[in-house]
């Protein structure tokens, strides 16, 4: 297996689980690996492995407080230090923490300053594992982006079997080592994406718009900075925005402003995502003043708005590729199989309206990817930054990048 953590810089935290004596061998094969290994330990961790131990293994000291009487240890710095935060094993304790930003130990600290991504190995008995409500806190972990590492199946400390078990060392250091290897297949590519709704105003105070929150474009541009694109991302007005620092944000309110900025820079594109919702109408003339109520009805004429896919598409080089949205609540497919045509798209990400839990201002998405040719893929639910990888994948089959 090549080794891509050669080089890595690996922070591992350790919680109160009879899992963690798992933790000695995962750390001889992170530096094996060639990984830069430091530790981090809950209180209770160490009545399970003592931080020698683990410190020895690494050759770093390991801390296991915030503070000491000594001194205040800075240790959002190793948030920013690490190339991947490592979080095994995590019990259902802390795991509840960080669904919930409860900082009281020392990795939930760690973790609500990192800017890497984010594994967890949740350890735990099968019934706990199963509990409604730890799952409700694996699935927001996920939807903050954080990639989990399934649970095996298997003996419990309980005695019971069942699901539960911290992954085997060897399997984590498999994930890991998979995950940087198509970190790079994007790299040298520049993507255009453009996400979130359009603004068209009434009057100084109205507009027209939609509920789109952003968060899907936004994973995606997240993730295709991670396996090395260089991102320019046009964003709608929306709440949140992009933790990594190499995406370039251009902010856009209305329509005729995402046209421009798409005309302006989709020419030195290699590949355009176009997850925005952009209003189809807007107001022919948006009153200067705030429209004051009266008893009278008030009409609202609407024009068209220029149409940023079909455009870009009308205008793709042989060389690039577009990749466009359908939001659909009827002939689901069919609409979707035309729009990919009428439009000159390579592929269309296809949402339904009838899923539950999918589309606008959900952490999760629900989607299927048609190629040309018809060639048709279904997903199930899942986190929006699942979903992204997923989306990035079918562009690296397309465009025979190996990842």
């Amino acid at each position: 297996m090549t080794h891509h953590l050669k080089g890595k810089k690996i922070l591992l935290g350790v919680t109160g689980s009879i899992a963690a004596y798992k933790v000695a061998l995962l750390t001889r094969l992170l530096v094996k690996s060639g990984a830069e290994v430091r530790i981090i330990m809950t209180p209770a961790a160490t009545t399970f492995i003592t931080p020698l131990t683990l410190s020895t293994l690494s050759k770093h000291p390991v801390w296991t407080e915030v503070s000491t009487e000594e001194s205040w240890n800075n240790h959002v710095k190793l948030g920013l230090w690490a190339d991947a935060f490592v979080i095994a094993p995590l019990t259902a304790t802390t795991l509840g923490k960080l669904a919930n930003g409860i900082a009281d130990n020392i990795v939930v600290v760690v973790y609500l300053s990192a800017r890497c991504p984010v594994f967890f190995a949740p350890a735990m008995d099968a019934d706990m594992w199963l509990h409604p409500s730890v799952q409700q806190n694996v699935q927001q972990l996920q939807a903050f982006g954080n990639h989990l590492i399934p649970v095996a199946h298997g003996e419990l400390a309980s005695g019971l079997f069942g699901e539960g078990r911290m992954a085997e060392p060897e399997q984590i250091v498999a994930l890991l080592n998979d995950f940087w290897a198509h970190r790079t297949d994007f790299a040298g590519k520049q993507i255009l994406i453009t996400a979130g709704p359009t603004y068209e105003p009434i009057d100084p105070v109205r507009f027209i718009g939609n509920r789109s929150s952003g968060k899907m474009g936004i994973a995606i541009a997240e993730a295709a900075a991670q396996r090395g694109a260089t991102v320019t991302l046009l964003l709608g007005p929306v709440k949140t925005q992009p933790s990594h620092s190499s995406i370039q944000v251009i902010p856009v309110h209305t329509a005729q402003e995402m046209y421009e900025a798409a005309l302006q820079h989709f020419p030195k594109c290699d590949i355009a995502i176009l997850a925005a919702a952009v209003a189809d109408y807007r107001p022919a003339n948006p009153a200067p003043e705030k429209i004051k109520r009266t008893s009278d009805a008030l009409s609202i004429e609407l024009i068209p708005n220029p149409d940023i896919a079909a455009t870009l598409g009308r205008q793709k080089r042989s060389n690039q590729y577009i990749v466009g949205f359908a939001l659909e609540s009827t002939d689901e497919e069919n609409n979707a199989k035309l729009k990919l045509e009428k439009k000159n798209f390579d592929l269309i990400v296809l949402n339904s309206l009838k899923n539950p839990g999918a589309g606008f201002d959900h952490a999760t998405n629900q989607i299927t990817i048609i190629g040309k040719g018809n060639k048709l893929v279904k997903f199930e639910l899942k986190p929006k930054i699942a979903v992204a990888e997923d989306i990035l994948d079918a562009i690296a089959d397309l465009l025979g990048l190996s990842h």
